[in-house]
């Protein structure tokens, strides 16, 4: 028997047991109003009335941050943003294929030095994008994917067009997120395009669920049943979803500030800069290779040009920086690099990575010493465990970085007989070349012949845009950017299919300059489709494309090593003629009238400049004694 002594405790213990029980579910009942949204309902109310809907804010902010175009496939899920940024003026371009999309963002991005935008609709739409993507995000480029997406109320529930968006794009995107709420959007798309241009820029996805996008009545006629259920649970779920749909639109058209956040990027420090001047002024050799990240904002190309000509080191220049000091520069060299970098006893790597381009750093000698300068820290020090180690390594903005460098060596000068004995290299191989464009094919064009007469052609106001393997490889030898930024390659990921794209948005980001489209004719089966495109927005843009039937990049080692031409054979296709049917102007050039390949070019030039898309067929000879190598 229980004795009233030992009963006590318990009875005391009983008020806190009561206590703890009441407190937790309190607790648990203020989090669910919260997760709800009960308490933000209560100071910020849902205009039923109202018409307006999720793409206007989405269109608002686009427009705060100077976009002027938008690159999308329609589709039923993205619909509200693209009429919104239709009535503000935002320019909306769509294309044939997501892919090329993004792939006009990218160039957009590159050329403006804003952020480029693409909208692509759920699932597929997306999906589509993917390669497009990652080749931004190799390339640095800041890009906006906006995409659409099954309801929120019905994700992970078997709706159209459902995936895991988020997942997928993670690995390919510096910021991803997913709107929940209309008052939502400005804020993400604000951080997002902030994050895209901030350190290392690159893309960024944002994705945009019907509901948010469309207005109060139309979801609440999707979500709400119109007939009001009856029983317990039917009341209970029908206040749920009354209520997430209130939570939805609540706040959705107050004020919010929409404009550009500050950005981050990474500046070398002054002691820094201070070290690498010093080492610098002791060089005999010096060398500098500039690769794309010089180019980013907020150093425009005119002052980095300035700066490197000031500073004198002769410079190698690849991705975004070439044609940084235009056609024929005595300080920029072209040819035979890897012998360049032996010699050099200073070498400067401002934006460039030691990847497979620079053999993963097997090039720099030992004995020379190297600064690197790059905004990302792990694409700075890659492979500088096992094949090479820098002297100084300094994260920072690389054109910010040139100009202090200039400043700390005003008044220091090199020996010319370094620049010199560069350039003489570049001319032993301009003279190789102009042996092999001497030399007769078995049938078709000299394709060593035929790009120095495009070489010869090209305005100086052109646009340079290259998609190709062994025709574009020996363009790239051949035929130079007349000025910084006027070339456009996929950069290091070596994607195919870029050209209709990266065309697209070049000739909207600078309308009086003159695209020029050096493709390939495998690469050239990707675009094809996109002159409708051209066509339907009046996009004149001029393709050359070297058509030698075949993949020649891979028929030239497939064949020698391992006996077998399977699956590099193509046809001289008429590409004119199917351009022709897409509503473009198409030409042939061909061994029937090579006499007259300037004559054709300036043609085409001509029926650009008079606002037609144009095709020039090119028919080449398969050859062996084309260099099929490319700097990207």
């Amino acid at each position: 028997m229980e004795t009233p002594a030992a009963a006590a405790p318990a009875r005391s213990l009983f008020p806190s047991f009561l206590l703890l029980a009441c407190g937790t579910l309190v607790a648990a009942l203020l989090g669910a109003a919260h997760r709800l949204g009960l308490f933000y309902q209560l100071l910020h109310k849902v205009d039923k009335a109202s018409v307006r809907h999720g793409g206007e804010n989405v269109a608002a902010v686009l427009r705060a941050h100077g976009v002027r175009f938008i690159f999308t496939l329609v589709g039923g899920h993205i619909s509200p943003l693209l009429v919104a940024c239709e009535k503000l003026g935002i320019r909306v371009v769509d294309t044939r294929h997501e892919v090329t999309a993004v792939f006009a963002a990218d160039a957009m991005a590159r050329l403006s030095g804003t952020v480029g935008v693409a909208a692509v609709t759920a699932g597929p739409g997306l999906t589509n994008t993917v390669t497009a993507v990652k080749n931004a995000q190799m390339a640095q480029s800041p890009i906006l994917l906006l995409g659409g997406a099954a309801s929120t109320l019905l994700q992970n529930r078997g709706a159209l067009q459902a995936v895991d968006q988020l997942s997928l794009f993670r690995p390919l995107c510096k910021f991803c997120a997913s709107v929940r709420r209309v008052r939502d959007i400005v804020p993400t798309l604000r951080a997002a395009m902030a994050a895209a241009q901030s350190g290392t820029p690159g893309p960024v996805f944002v994705e945009l669920p019907i509901d948010v996008l469309y207005p109060y009545f139309m979801v609440q006629k999707e979500m709400v049943p119109a007939k009001p259920p009856k029983g317990l649970v039917g009341r209970v779920v029908s206040w749920y979803l009354e209520n997430y749909l209130a939570n939805l639109f609540a706040g959705a058209w107050e004020p919010q500030p929409e404009g550009p956040l500050p950005l981050d990027i990474p500046q070398a420090s002054p002691q820094q800069v201070q070290r690498c001047v010093e080492i610098l002024s002791r060089a005999k050799r010096p060398l500098m290779v500039l690769g794309s990240q010089a180019l980013l904002t907020p150093t425009s190309a005119d002052k980095l040009r300035a700066a490197v000509e000031t500073l004198g080191v002769p410079c190698f220049l690849g991705g975004m920086a070439r044609g940084l000091l235009g056609r024929n520069h005595p300080l920029h060299i072209r040819e035979n690099r890897s012998a360049a970098l032996k010699k050099a006893d200073v070498i400067v790597l401002a934006g460039t990575v030691c990847d497979f381009r620079l053999s993963y750093g097997r090039v720099l000698s030992h004995s020379s010493k190297i600064i690197i300068v790059n905004r990302n820290r792990e694409e700075m020090l890659l492979n500088s465990d096992i094949f090479w180690k820098p002297q100084e390594a300094v994260q920072g903005d690389v054109g910010s970085f040139v100009l202090k460098l200039v400043e700390g060596l005003q008044g220091q000068t090199w020996a010319p007989d370094w620049v010199e004995e560069l350039r003489e290299a570049d001319r032993q191989k301009e003279q190789t070349f102009r042996e092999k464009a001497a030399m007769p094919v078995a049938q078709h064009l000299n394709p060593v012949q035929v790009l120095q007469l495009v070489e010869e052609t090209l305005p100086d106001n052109s646009i340079l845009v290259v998609d190709g393997g062994d025709f574009v490889g020996t363009a790239a030898h051949l035929v130079q950017p007349r000025g910084p930024l006027r070339w456009l390659d996929p950069g290091a990921f070596g994607t195919l299919g870029v050209g209709a794209g990266f065309a697209l948005g070049a000739k909207l980001c600078r309308p009086d300059a003159e695209v020029w489209c050096l493709f390939g004719d495998g690469a050239f089966g990707y675009s094809l489709i996109e002159f409708d495109t051209f066509v339907r927005h009046k996009i004149p843009v001029l393709a050359l494309v070297g058509n030698d039937a075949g993949w020649t990049q891979i028929s030239r080692e497939q064949v020698p090593s391992l006996g077998s031409n399977v699956a590099c054979g193509l046809a001289y296709t008429d590409y004119h003629k199917a351009a022709m049917g897409l509503g473009a102007r198409g030409l042939l050039l061909s061994r029937e009238n090579e006499d007259q390949v300037v004559k054709v070019l300036h043609d085409a030039q001509q029926q650009c400049r008079d606002g037609h898309p144009v095709v020039v067929n090119i028919l080449i000879g398969r050859t062996d004694f084309r260099d099929g190598s490319i700097a990207v």
